[in-house]
């Protein structure tokens, strides 16, 4: 993680708060300018399984509260939920929404999927009664076809599949926003992940599948939402929002 630039870009972004996913690591094995860097403070879920999944949250000032589970052994196991509230004036979580599409790329997968959408969204609804919240992270879903380079060579593949938008379509009827999409609705080309081979990234041949969602009460305090595809280390690239507290 360090080799591939991450403090460089956690230092330099002028971020308050930063959610990463796909850690893939257990604290302990971190090195320990990631696992706490200086002038942060950082929380962590980590899979059960070594090497797989796992989310973090990096922020200026210490949450007041941290939420590891979804109360369901069976995707609590795999460590992809995580929210850092801070008091009562927001709380994010940091999400590392499952692929539906399996070992064998025959979307076995998107049931476990879907229940887990549910299930944060289930948790995310009731915790937006108590303060503004802000979902962050790698929902590996492209809602609409303006979300992705070739939208109708993928309606059969997990990540474009009409029940995984539909999961999408659902929050946003429930007054959650999409930030970017908010600022950009009719706007092409802008995409979070990339294949990492065949010149994908460098043809913009991409999806996206990373957001920030805020519930009503962040929306309304949003200026701007970004995509920084520029910022290189990984597969995918940065999406965040600006907002006033």
């Amino acid at each position: 993680m360090p080799k591939r630039g991450f403090l460089d870009f956690l230092h330099g972004s002028s971020a308050d708060v930063v959610g990463v996913q796909e850690v893939r690591a257990f604290r302990h094995q971190l090195p320990a300018e990631v696992a706490a860097p200086d002038g942060w403070h950082a929380v962590f879920s980590a899979a059960e399984r070594p090497g797989y999944s796992g989310v973090g949250i990096y922020s200026r000032e210490p949450p007041t509260a941290v939420e590891t589970s979804l109360g369901d052994a069976g995707f609590d196991v795999e460590g992809r939920f995580l929210v850092a509230r801070f008091g009562r004036r927001l709380a994010v979580a940091s999400v590392y929404f499952p692929k539906g599409s399996g070992r064998e790329r025959d979307n076995s997968r998107v049931p476990y999927k879907l229940a887990f959408y549910g299930a944060v969204f289930d948790r995310l609804q009731a915790l937006r009664r108590y303060c503004p919240v802000l979902v962050v992270g790698d929902y590996n879903t492209a809602h609409e076809a303006i979300d992705l380079a070739r939208p109708a060579s993928n309606t059969r593949n997990s990540g474009f599949l009409p029940e995984e938008r539909a999961e999408l379509t659902r929050w946003r009827q429930a007054g959650w926003v999409d930030t970017f999409r908010a600022r950009h609705p009719e706007d092409p080309g802008h995409y979070t992940w990339w294949r990492q081979w065949g010149g994908a990234r460098e043809n913009n041949v991409g999806w996206r599948i990373d957001y920030v969602f805020a519930s009503p009460s962040a929306a309304r305090r949003v200026r701007e939402a970004f995509i920084w595809p520029e910022v290189r280390g990984s597969d995918h690239c940065p999406v965040g929002a600006d907002i006033d507290l």
